[in-house]
């Protein structure tokens, strides 16, 4: 039986078969290389000028934690639900929470349910590049309210003395404001006189006191702060929503900016892992600054930039305020004009490039409120409408048109054959009438109705610029909530934490890796050098896959993977050991090989598939951290079983067993007699 073993394996037809699975090996582990290491390959071509083809480069798909951005954890409110729904119902706020996140183009968001000890169902939300989580509240926090209503018969309507009360209230109101705007030209100390005349309750005792406030808080009153000037007050009172207000503005300051930029780090430089000298990192900062423009800057970031991420992100860092990044980088965003490129900076990560796109003030400011009177305080903001059975549930689809003869945006509403229905019969018994569109309670189109509208579509017409008209399509699409939901919890990850835990993880795994080579070379001696060979082949492929898949990375995936690694050896171990022992009994090579896989099969077997299991249990049922960890572990006890078992054994069957037994000390057994 070992002769026709020996026969099958060593004779020319099994050297063939051999060699094919040898050739196999070899394609396979350049394909991954290229794939993995694409970057430096075309990096290479392009430096020593070889005229080969270049690979297409494929990015890792870096997790919240290493990419950085925002987290965001939301308390469902499922009391009104009946307990047999409750689940359906919060897997559909999540459902509606990532369609509206990636209607706004975020990269690969992570939203999931999670149900707490107590029962509570709780939603979390993790949004990898997104650096203002403000921004990212808004997007997914926002619900907007759709509604059609039409005029009511019944309206009511002021009399004539509720006319001439609210005419007489804001004559009197005028004058009042007129006063304290006297006494202050007069030299009358603000702050007091807040005290004395201000109607608005929560400001009064502060001497009319505001705060800071940014031009995100209140854009239109931030605009009258910077009409007025520091130190100044408004020379008149001003008309308000709430009435007549006096401004006073006491200190203006930059409170963040946005920014995006191009990195190029060098030797030396801090976290930086690419091979360039400082001279020249600096010469390729220059050149890219001379084709550098705002139209392709955020291209050229994604091509050139050696900060990680750069490819999914285009450089873009976000708002960020004082004290975040480094002290020469922030001295000159902070110093430049918006929509500018700078001058080469150089900081401790390398030269960068800055393209300043945004900028937000704020402004300390005070006020003092007269109230008025208007007919909505008597009446209702809305008494002469009523609503229609048409609302946004019977959206289908909205999305940005534009007006044939002058040009302008405005948003066209499709409706399901329900609200088609409706709005058939609203159009219809409202001819010559108007009918507003209200969205979250605030009409923003009163279209009057020329005749009936069949084929359910409509149009939201208004002063829309084209960014506000796909910003409301974007809201109406994304639809609204099946149960409500508050934010308990939310944190901003940076990337600069990210890219130190990769690097420590990174050290930690070469460190690791070197020690288990240095082992199974010197214990298994030339088997051990076949194995890390085996190793290297395993996590070319290994890292192939996970950007292939792709596999989000995050901290506790590159866990999983180091720790694939450890089980990668550990089969080998049993392989060889198995081997030894069929060698010690006196049986020819080919044989021992033979029995040494076939007997460690079972407990290779057996202990990879629980771990499997394992890790099924985890994907299936844990959070979000523990999903990243059980799915690299998973694809990696898979590769590994490949690799212990088809990777190893072709490397030893390229040997023929005279070779092995002239160089028996090379395996660490002696024969015996």
């Amino acid at each position: 039986m070992a002769d026709s073993l020996f026969s099958r394996i060593f004779l020319p037809k099994g050297r063939n078969k051999v060699w094919w699975a040898f050739l196999f090996v070899v394609i396979l582990t350049i394909a991954s290389g290229l794939v993995t290491f694409g970057n430096y390959y075309n990096q290479a071509l392009d430096k020593y000028h070889i005229p080969l083809v270049k690979v297409k480069e494929v990015p890792f798909r870096l997790g919240l934690d290493l990419l950085g951005g925002s987290q965001l954890v939301y308390d469902a409110d499922v009391s009104n639900v009946a307990s047999g729904d409750q689940a359906q119902a919060v897997e559909g706020a999540r459902d509606v929470i990532e369609r509206r996140i990636n209607v706004f183009g975020v990269s690969e968001p992570l939203v999931q349910v999670n149900r707490t000890s107590d029962g509570k169902y709780r939603i979390l939300v993790e949004l990898a590049g997104i650096k203002d989580i403000r921004e990212a509240i808004k997007k997914i926090g926002e619900t907007p309210l759709l509604e059609f209503k039409e005029q009511r018969t019944d309206a009511p309507t002021l009399t004539e003395q509720q006319k001439k009360d609210i005419a007489d209230y804001n004559v009197k109101a005028k004058d009042k404001a007129n006063e304290v705007e006297g006494k202050l030209l007069s030299g009358g100390d603000f702050a007091a006189l807040a005290k004395q005349y201000s109607e608005d309750l929560e400001t009064k005792d502060k001497g009319g006191d505001l705060g800071w406030v940014s031009t995100k808080d209140n854009k239109d009153l931030t605009d009258q702060a910077e009409k007025i000037g520091v130190g100044n007050f408004s020379k008149e009172p001003l008309m308000a929503s709430t009435g007549y207000e006096i401004l006073k503005v006491d200190g203006k300051q930059t409170k963040e900016v946005k920014a995006s930029h191009i990195l190029i780090c060098y030797k030396g430089a801090e976290r930086c892992t690419g091979d360039l000298t400082k001279e020249q990192a600096f010469a390729k900062i220059k050149e890219i600054q001379k084709k550098a423009t705002i139209k392709n800057f955020t291209d050229l970031a994604k091509k050139e930039s050696t900060e990680p991420g750069a490819k999914e992100t285009g450089g873009e860092l976000g708002y960020f305020a004082k004290g975040v990044m480094a002290e020469a980088f922030e001295k000159a965003v902070f110093g430049q004009k918006v929509g500018t490129i700078s001058s080469i900076v150089e900081t401790q990560f390398g030269y960068h490039l800055i393209y300043k796109t945004g900028e937000n003030f704020e402004y300390k400011i005070s006020h003092i409120v007269i109230k008025t009177k208007s007919a909505e305080e008597i009446l209702g903001a809305d008494a002469q409408w009523k609503n229609t059975e048409l609302t946004g549930r019977n959206l289908k689809r909205a999305s940005v048109e534009f007006n044939q003869q002058d040009n302008t945006p405005h948003v066209s509403l499709e409706f399901d054959e329900e609200g088609a229905k409706f709005f058939e019969d609203i159009t219809a018994r409202n001819v010559g009438k108007p009918v507003a569109i209200f969205l979250d309670g605030y009409a923003i189109s009163v279209p009057n109705v020329d005749e009936k509208i069949t084929g359910g579509k409509a149009v939201i017409t208004g002063n829309f610029s084209i960014i506000e008209a796909k910003d409301l399509a974007k809201r109406l699409n994304a639809g609204a909530l099946p149960v409500p939901i508050s934010l308990v919890n939310q944190q901003t990850v940076g990337a600069s934490l990210g890219q130190s835990s990769v690097d420590n993880s990174l050290k930690a795994g070469m460190v690791g890796l070197i020690l288990v080579a240095l082992f199974m070379i010197i214990y298994y001696r030339f088997l051990g050098l076949l194995s890390v060979i085996a190793l290297g082949v395993y996590g070319l492929l290994s890292l192939a896959i996970f950007k292939l898949w792709p596999v989000t990375l995050t901290l506790s995936g590159i866990a999983g993977f180091i720790l694939s690694v450890g089980m990668a050896v550990d089969a080998n171990i049993l392989i060889f050991e198995r081997l030894k022992e069929e060698l010690r009994a006196g049986k020819s090579l080919s044989t021992a090989i033979q029995e040494g896989f076939s007997r460690a099969w079972p407990s290779i077997r057996d202990s990879n598939f629980t771990t499997i299991l394992t890790c099924i249990v985890l994907i299936e049922f844990s959070t979000s951290v523990i999903k990243g960890f059980a799915v690299t572990l998973v694809l990696g006890v898979l590769l590994s079983m490949f690799s212990a078992i088809t990777v190893t054994r072709t490397f030893l069957r390229l040997f023929s067993e005279r070779w092995f037994e002239k160089h028996r000390w090379l395996i660490g057994y002696r024969k015996t007699n």
